[in-house]
């Protein structure tokens, strides 16, 4: 970890509106194939992938519609749009097995814990319409600000977050070098779970930690993972007022959307979650 990374004393700054913000669903979901006198055990396989897939799609946009209460004709017009056109990555593999149907002989079923993005112009475009800007009742948005866009040497700064509604966050810092630190949560301050349309200002309460510029300079990043359900656990350590991120850079985010689907109340089925991910550019200089 880099020496400016120190207690009371961190170099950052940020443009003002993130370089990139993706909104998805993260959910469970269930696909089953059989042989038949067509298919290859292969053949099977994906057929059985291809169905969890759709399964996951139509969860994901089931969910959304349900939880978008927008009055708005047009914009659940755009909303159901946006996921008609969704792509799905799958996050996880967490049951598959061969079996014998007494009618179909030879089956095969895949559970998977997929991410279900929807067609991102879509959605971009529906971002910029008054209609969502801090609606509670649309898809979960989450936005970070400085009040600056460049900071020179000795300025400090502070990092502002506000979502639409309710939602779990992680503030992750990425310096030129590639090392990375979690600005929130961190030793002195919990904080995960915030409150819709309010405004969080980082550093501010326990946080021993400030926010000010020094080098080395250059072109970095912060980076907010939000969800309306708790996040996936990444490895983290410690040092001087934030924590130092162990988990490889590359599996970040991966990690991260291992969130922890909750079930409904007297119901074995998991609830899907909205996630968002955006990345602020940041700037330093002398």
């Amino acid at each position: 970890m880099t020496s400016r990374f120190l207690f009371a004393v961190l170099a950052l700054s940020l443009f003002c509106k993130p370089i990139y913000a993706g909104q998805s669903t993260i959910t469970d979901a269930e696909g089953n194939a059989c042989m038949g006198d067509d298919k290859s055990r292969k053949q099977t396989e994906q057929a059985a992938l291809t169905d969890a897939k759709k399964s996951a799609v139509d969860r994901a946009a089931t969910y959304i519609k349900s939880e978008t209460q927008v009055k708005d004709f047009v914009l659940q017009k755009d909303i159901i749009e946006a996921y008609q056109n969704a792509t799905v990555k799958v996050l996880q593999e967490v049951e598959k097995n061969w079996y014998k149907d007494p009618n179909s002989g030879e089956c095969y079923k895949l559970k998977i814990k997929a991410e279900v993005i929807p067609d991102e112009k879509a959605i971009a475009a529906m971002a910029m319409k008054p209609e969502t800007a801090d609606n509670p009742n649309a898809p979960l948005s989450v936005k970070v600000w400085t009040e600056k866009k460049e900071y020179k040497a000795g300025e400090q700064i502070k990092v502002y977050i506000k979502g639409n509604k309710p939602f779990y966050a992680r503030v992750l810092y990425k310096d030129a070098g590639g090392e990375m630190v979690q600005l929130l949560p961190n030793p002195y301050r919990n904080d995960n779970y915030f409150n819709g349309g309010a405004i969080y200002e980082l550093p501010s309460g326990n946080d021993k930690f400030e926010l000010a510029i020094s080098p080395p300079f250059g072109e970095e990043n912060v980076i907010v993972y939000a969800s309306s359900q708790p996040l996936g656990d990444i490895e983290v350590q410690g040092t001087r007022g934030v924590y130092a991120v162990k988990t490889k850079s590359k599996d970040v985010g991966a990690r991260t959307r291992g969130v922890k689907l909750m079930e409904k109340s007297g119901d074995k089925a998991s609830v899907p979650a909205e996630f968002v991910e955006t990345v602020a550019a940041v700037k330093t200089g002398k």
